[in-house]
Order: C-alpha cells, then sequence, then structure tokens
C-alpha cells in the first residue's frame, strides 16, 4: 500500500522544478549576451546601421539625371527634393536620444532600420515628386537614430575605459558607407538603375532590422557595476533635459562638433571635388578618388584617437591636438595649389586623419554627463553637424556666386581657383574656433 504524498510537498517540488527549467532556459537565452565577442557584434550591427545611413544619404548624388528627368525637376528641385532629408533628420535627432534613454533600444533601433528600409522600397516605386519628397523625409527619421544608437549601445556594453575606443569605429563604418554611396552605388544604378538600385537598399535595410532583432538584446545581465545599473534603470525626466540644456559644456561640445565636422562635409561632399578639378587639373574621376583620402583618413584616425584617450582631460588634449594637424593640413590643401600630386593626397589623408580625433568629442559628452542620459546627450551633440552643414555648403555657393567674373563653360558657371580659396576661407576659420571651444572646455571646471 503506497503513502500518499503530502500535498504541499508535491506542489513545493513542482516549484523547485519551475524554478530550475526557467533558469535553464533563461541560461540558454542568455549564453550569447554572457560572452566576451557579444558587444563586439552588438556595436557592428550599429555601425552597419551607420554604414547603411550614409549610403542612403548621400545616394541621390549618383543618379541625379535619373531623378531630374522622373520628376520634372530642376537643380533647385532637385535639392528641395534631397534636403527633405535633412529636415526630417534635424526634428527627429531631437526626439531620438530621449526616446533612446527612456525605451526599449532594441525595438527602437529595429523600427528606426525598418523605416529606412521601407521609404527606399517607397522612393524605389514613386511617380509623384510629394511622395518622393515623402520618403526622403521617412529616411531622414529612420537614419536620425544611427549615430545616438551607436553610441548609446557602446555606453551599455562596454566599459567606460573602452568606449572612446569603440566610438571611434563609428567614423569608420560612417566613412566607409559614404564610400559605397559613390563609386559602387554608382556603378549599380547605371547597371542596374536607379529603381533597381533603390530596392536593393530597402531590402539590406530590412534584412539588417530582422538581423537586429533576432540578436540584439536590451540589457547587459552580466553587467554589475553600479554605473551600468543607474544607466539601466535611468528614467529621463524633464529635469534631465533641462539640466543637460543647462550645461555649458554640452553647448561648447555641440559648438565644436559643428565646426570640427563641417570642413570635412563641405571637402568629401559638395565643394571639394570641383576645387580639386579646377586647383590641379584632375578629372572628375580623378577628383573622386583624391576625396577618397579623406574618409580613408577619417576611418583611420577615429579609433587612432579613440585609442589614446583615458582621462577626461587627456581626451581633450588628443582632440587638440588631431584638430590642430587637420587645421594645418588644410591651409596646405586650399591654399599651396603647387603640391605634387602624392603630397596631395598624403595631405588630404592627414586631414582626415586629423579630423578622426572629432570623434572623441562624443565620448566626452557622456563621461561629462549622467550615463543614462548618453542618447540625449550624442543627440544634443549631434545636431551640430546638421545645423553647421544646413547653411555652410550654400554659403560658399553664396561667395562664390558673387564674385563669379561671368565665364560660363559647357552651361555651367566656371569659378577660378582663387575663387575657390576666397570662398573656402570659411573651412579653416570654422577649425580655429573649434579649437578655441575645446581651450574654453578644458579650463572650466
Amino acid at each position: 500500500m503506497s503513502i500518499p504524498a503530502n500535498d504541499s510537498s508535491v506542489e513545493q517540488q513542482t516549484i523547485e522544478l519551475a524554478k530550475f527549467t526557467t533558469l535553464k532556459s533563461t541560461k540558454k537565452l542568455a549564453w550569447l549576451s554572457l560572452s566576451q565577442f557579444y558587444p563586439w557584434l552588438v556595436i557592428s550591427l550599429c555601425a552597419l546601421f551607420a554604414f547603411y545611413k550614409y549610403v542612403l544619404q548621400v545616394s541621390p548624388s549618383v543618379m541625379t539625371a535619373d531623378l531630374m528627368q522622373q520628376f520634372h525637376v530642376n537643380g533647385v528641385g532637385l535639392g528641395n527634393l534631397a534636403a527633405t532629408y535633412f529636415y526630417a533628420y534635424l526634428v527627429a535627432q531631437l526626439f531620438a536620444g530621449p526616446m533612446l534613454d527612456r525605451y526599449s533600444p532594441r525595438y527602437l533601433i529595429t523600427g528606426a532600420i525598418a523605416i529606412c528600409g521601407l521609404a527606399a522600397f517607397a522612393f524605389a516605386n514613386t511617380e509623384t515628386l510629394a511622395t518622393a519628397a515623402f520618403s526622403r523625409a521617412l529616411m531622414g527619421i529612420g537614419t536620425a537614430f544611427a549615430t545616438v544608437s551607436y553610441m548609446k549601445m557602446s555606453v551599455l556594453w562596454f566599459r567606460p575605459n573602452q568606449v572612446a575606443f569603440v566610438d571611434g569605429f563609428l567614423g569608420t563604418a560612417a566613412m566607409v558607407g559614404a564610400m559605397c554611396g559613390q563609386i559602387p552605388l554608382a556603378f549599380l544604378v547605371i547597371h542596374t538603375g536607379w529603381r533597381a538600385s533603390l530596392i536593393y537598399c530597402g531590402v539590406f535595410g530590412l534584412v539588417l532590422a530582422a538581423t537586429f532583432l533576432f540578436f540584439v538584446r536590451d540589457k547587459n545581465t552580466a553587467e554589475t557595476s553600479a554605473k551600468a545599473t543607474a544607466s539601466k534603470h535611468t528614467m529621463i525626466k524633464l529635469a534631465d533635459i533641462i539640466a543637460i540644456l543647462k550645461n555649458k559644456k554640452n553647448w561648447l561640445l555641440t559648438l565644436y562638433s559643428g565646426l570640427a565636422f563641417t570642413p570635412l562635409a563641405v571637402l568629401g561632399g559638395l565643394w571639394g571635388n570641383p576645387f580639386f578639378e579646377t586647383a590641379h587639373h584632375l578629372t572628375a574621376t580623378q577628383a573622386a578618388s583624391f576625396t577618397s583620402c579623406i574618409f580613408l583618413g577619417f576611418a583611420v584616425g577615429g579609433p587612432l584617437f579613440g585609442y589614446f584617450g583615458g582621462s577626461v582631460q587627456q581626451r581633450m588634449r588628443v582632440t587638440m591636438v588631431g584638430t590642430s594637424l587637420a587645421f594645418l593640413a588644410l591651409m596646405l590643401i586650399i591654399y599651396v595649389i603647387n603640391l605634387p600630386l602624392w603630397l596631395f593626397g598624403v595631405t588630404l589623408f592627414i586631414f582626415g586623419l586629423g579630423m578622426g580625433s572629432y570623434m572623441s568629442c562624443f565620448a566626452l559628452a557622456k563621461e561629462l554627463n549622467k550615463v543614462g542620459l548618453a542618447g540625449t546627450v550624442v543627440a544634443l551633440i549631434n545636431t551640430g553637424d546638421a545645423l553647421f552643414g544646413s547653411f555652410t555648403e550654400p554659403l560658399i555657393g553664396k561667395i562664390l556666386d558673387v564674385f563669379w567674373q561671368g565665364k560660363i563653360v559647357n552651361g555651367i558657371h566656371y569659378f577660378s581657383t582663387n575663387d575657390f580659396q576666397f570662398a573656402l576661407f570659411l573651412l579653416p576659420v570654422y577649425l580655429a574656433v573649434a579649437l578655441g571651444c575645446l581651450v574654453i572646455l578644458s579650463r572650466m571646471k
């Protein structure tokens, strides 16, 4: 005759078994996130998002004729179409940081990437200018999360002494994306058409979004430091945002960010190629190849200067050295036009290398503010780039038009080397003022 088990005993055993099963299941799910390689997987996916951002951002530059023909617009109309990306980007940037600090980075970043992919599909299939502009605006909204996401995840998944080095690779990913958005995308447009090329971009975005959702987790369960714990449980409040905005150091970094990055954006984007063609008698292809030297230098300089940064003061000094190096190289690029071409290429690389130190300003911003507000702070600093870039390129164009001598070649205005040198004086001035911001910042308590 068997003795019936005590009900409470059976219930206790069941509870213990359930706890064991749950723990075992959790361990199976968490094993990847506990791996020492997992943070690099997370940050690599974020870097791919940054890469994707720059491919989408520069994509209209390799399909201008197709877009003008399709939507029946002139240069101004095409410029306005492309600019909808930046207008939406600026507005979305104001919300991206606080949202990443308050809500799930995993789902927000996945959604942002998916929006970019769907927007590329919409742009590729539209027949109307209004829909095309709306699609470009959606791309701007989605990509507004790219830089902030990378910076936020580097804080969550890496030790404080690793963050600056890791952040440096964001510049590498961005510059590789900018280069791939030029020659490789142009090759794709030539062979498949602009619509098919954007469809491929859309597919890439949706695959990246699915990959991010599948592999990335929100919290590093292995992290036990008080700093990391605070970053996970901080709920951003209005008082936090006000504190960020009242911090003079944040505004100095925002000013530095805009002033330092704009010379690279101007030379690497709109005005570098025509200046190089005129000053050094290069073909368009040759000028584009030399422009790539800037991107390559930046891709190397970002992690290099990040690696040598330690404390806040040391990182400040490293950033000053890099910005000073970029300033000297930029003066040679603009005002010494008789350099041998090989030395000209080296100077462009050195300029990009020095500009790589600019990435350290994001690490500085995160170190000077609460860890849990990393996304919001980075978003503020990142607006400096877009703001200065949005008016500097048109301003340089306006200066060129004012001092234009009336010469027309092949139906377009011809600007001489002297015209370019006069208009581009803004760029070294920007870097000089950026250095001044760093000096002031280093002396603040």
